[in-house]
């Protein structure tokens, strides 16, 4: 399908909608979001090589006197600075009586046991051996081989986002009863946008899907972002899969052209019940060429809690959506 021509750069980063068409008068967008399309880029996406790596959260996360820790698929995971200002990490669990590290304080760059003192600096020491860590400016990654039994790579699989310097950006984390494929589905699902989320897009059309064989996977899709009333910023964006654990969405017309919204589910382990839990972790890039932006830069102290909260409210939808889908798969309910 041809995604025409470029959306036109307007000269006021706002529209009015003229003839606004009331929710329920909308286009039904269920035959278009036909169920293979989803699952063919679904599994096309978690047949990419993700290197083993995992997102755990935002870089701005982790404190300067004790550690980050997180959990990934069972595994206790800890990341922390060294002295050098260096992320180091590895397992969660004491190698001396298995104190959990996460209570633990850091020191100079130590982190130290507050069960018996045991320090830790980062490298091997006591039966504690270090993970990959990887600081991509905004994320913080961990590669764990046991657990992805993929082929390592150096590196993530990292998209293209805009100079952090040039732009604002936030960290949204999430939590939801489900599997990380069901968070890639919901990302891969662009049709829902319009009619599940109306307080924040409206006039939704997706111009480009791929095709079952497609090598390169993208949806193409012209939306509005809803401000208030009948005042909305059209954009074109694209939705692409880097690797297994990831959707990206890249604005290429409109305001914020070059913005990135970074979309990563992180397998967590099983609750209580056994059922699994995934965590979202979205970054949220965003960057304009105009004259003002300057400013937005200066005061995004006071833009990430809302940026976050935003990102926030559409995401108590979708993991329910995600939650939903998983439900069903497990019980054998999902419609084929």
């Amino acid at each position: 399908m041809n995604s025409g021509p470029p959306a036109p750069r307007r000269r006021f980063p706002l529209s009015l909608r003229r003839s606004p068409v009331p929710w329920e008068h909308q286009h039904p967008t269920w035959r278009e979001a036909r169920p293979a399309v989803i699952a063919h880029a679904l599994k096309r996406a978690q047949n990419r090589p993700s290197g083993n790596w995992y997102v755990i959260g935002a870089a701005r996360d982790i404190p300067a006197d004790r550690p980050l820790a997180r959990t990934v698929a069972g595994q206790e995971i800890v990341v922390w600075r060294n002295g050098d200002g260096r992320l180091a990490a590895g397992p969660g669990i004491c190698p001396h009586l298995g104190a959990p590290l996460r209570d633990s304080p850091v020191r100079c760059g130590t982190l130290v046991c507050h069960w018996h003192g045991l320090a830790l600096n980062g490298k091997p020491f006591a039966g504690w051996e270090p993970l990959p860590v990887h600081d991509d400016g905004l994320l913080v990654w961990v590669r764990l081989d046991t657990v992805g039994g993929e082929p390592p790579l150096d590196t993530p699989v990292l998209p293209v986002r805009p100079s952090l310097a040039d732009a604002v950006s936030a960290v949204y984390s999430g939590l939801g009863t489900c599997e990380p494929e069901d968070i890639i589905a919901n990302r891969l699902d662009p049709w829902h946008g319009a009619w599940f989320h109306p307080y924040s897009f409206v006039d939704l059309t997706v111009l480009d899907t791929p095709g079952k064989d497609a090598a390169e996977d993208s949806f193409t899709v012209d939306v509005s972002f809803k401000l208030t009333g009948r005042l909305v910023v059209p954009v074109r964006a694209v939705f692409t899969a880097p690797d297994s654990r990831t959707v990206v969405m890249h604005i290429t017309e409109g305001e914020g052209q070059g913005s990135v919204v970074e979309t990563h589910a992180t397998p967590l382990g099983p609750d209580e019940r056994g059922r699994p839990r995934t965590a979202v972790i979205e970054a949220i890039v965003a960057t304009s060429g105009r004259r003002g932006f300057a400013a937005a830069r200066s005061a995004a102290p006071l833009m990430r809690p809302l940026m976050r909260a935003a990102a926030g409210r559409l995401w108590r939808d979708d993991l329910a959506y995600a939650e939903r889908r998983w439900q069903l798969r497990s019980t054998g309910r999902f419609p084929a």
